[in-house]
């Protein structure tokens, strides 16, 4: 117990009020009209992570780039949005607001999917992030949104995973299960709740990481998520969507606990998890395609995202009272 009011205390600091919110509504049940909650959304936006990043913001609504809003990585708009939505921010900011009708405007495609502009079709890991960091937004009705999802079950695989290269057999193609693990109950047609039973057991099969080859990059765990996989990433939509009492998550589970401190928090183990790992070779060939990565913090330290992210899995699995 000691260990866990700390690792609270620690994470309702001041300094970041997003975290401070998150941890207030998602780990102890405050409402959103809890005047604590109240005061931490409003700083949200004067101070900490979020507020630098929108200070950023051009009055046109985007970062970096006004042609591209998915380059360049990881630095645009496409990013930054992730980001925000990430940090509990809503379309009740007008910047959000802005950005966030910037977005589907120019991100949206005609098949139902979202996608870089220089793509005339849907791309599965651009529309699952959208899709889900839009509905965080408060987008859950917008007619674009509602056509991605239909989107996401549509392009679903018989082997029940999804996969930006079309074989259907990849654990990093896990943006359409947090887009619906992020969509409430309630909007879920009966498609989408077959295609989210199917998406589960293509990751319990696989234990969230038996996948040919062990890949170090699954067991670091990181942030921004961007399009990248880890077993965090994996329990999060898992335990998210209900299956936290499944026995095939219990390797995922003990290195989340393995990895918990002493002190009861959790490390940053990577900002990007292959700009020195499994890709490093290939940026090195194509040094041009190497991206920028986006930091909030320092990688080898205690991490609030991490730990606020790990805590959220540990709740859901009935970890409340121990240490």
């Amino acid at each position: 117990m000691a260990n866990r009011r700390s690792t609270i205390t620690w994470l309702l600091e001041k300094s970041q009020p997003c975290v401070r919110y998150l941890t207030l509504t998602h780990l102890l049940d405050k409402t959103e009209n809890d005047s604590e909650v109240v005061a931490a959304k409003k700083m949200a936006t004067r101070t900490g992570w979020a507020a630098n990043i929108l200070a950023k913001q051009v009055p046109q609504g985007w970062w970096v780039d006004g042609e591209s809003l998915y380059q360049p990585k990881y630095l645009s708009t496409n990013w930054m949005l992730l980001i925000l939505s990430d940090l509990g921010l809503t379309k009740a900011e007008p910047r959000i607001r802005k950005s966030c009708e910037l977005w589907i405007r120019r991100l949206a495609k005609k098949d139902g999917g979202f996608g870089s502009e220089r793509w005339s079709r849907g791309h599965l890991c651009t529309t699952g992030n959208t899709a889900r960091a839009l509905v965080k937004f408060g987008y859950a009705d917008h007619p674009k949104v509602k056509d991605s999802f239909d989107w996401l079950v549509k392009n679903q695989s018989h082997l029940g995973g999804w996969s930006c290269f079309g074989s259907g057999r990849n654990l990093d193609s896990w943006e359409p299960m947090s887009a619906f693990a992020a969509l409430p109950r309630q909007k879920w047609t009966k498609s989408m709740n077959q295609a989210v039973e199917k998406g589960a057991e293509f990751f319990l099969e696989r234990q969230l990481h038996k996948q040919g080859d062990r890949y170090p990059s699954w067991y670091r765990f990181h942030y921004p998520t961007h399009y990248y996989y880890d077993v965090l990433v994996g329990l999060d939509f898992m335990t998210a969507l209900g299956y936290g009492g499944d026995k095939r998550l219990n390797y995922a589970i003990q290195l989340l606990t393995k990895k918990r401190r002493r002190d009861g928090r959790w490390n940053l183990d990577a900002v990007h998890p292959d700009v020195a790992g499994g890709m490093a070779e290939w940026y090195k060939k194509h040094p041009k395609d190497k991206p920028v990565p986006f930091s909030l913090e320092e990688v080898g330290k205690p991490s609030k995202i991490i730990t606020l992210t790990a805590m959220q899995v540990l709740r859901r699995l009935g970890e409340s009272d121990q240490n």
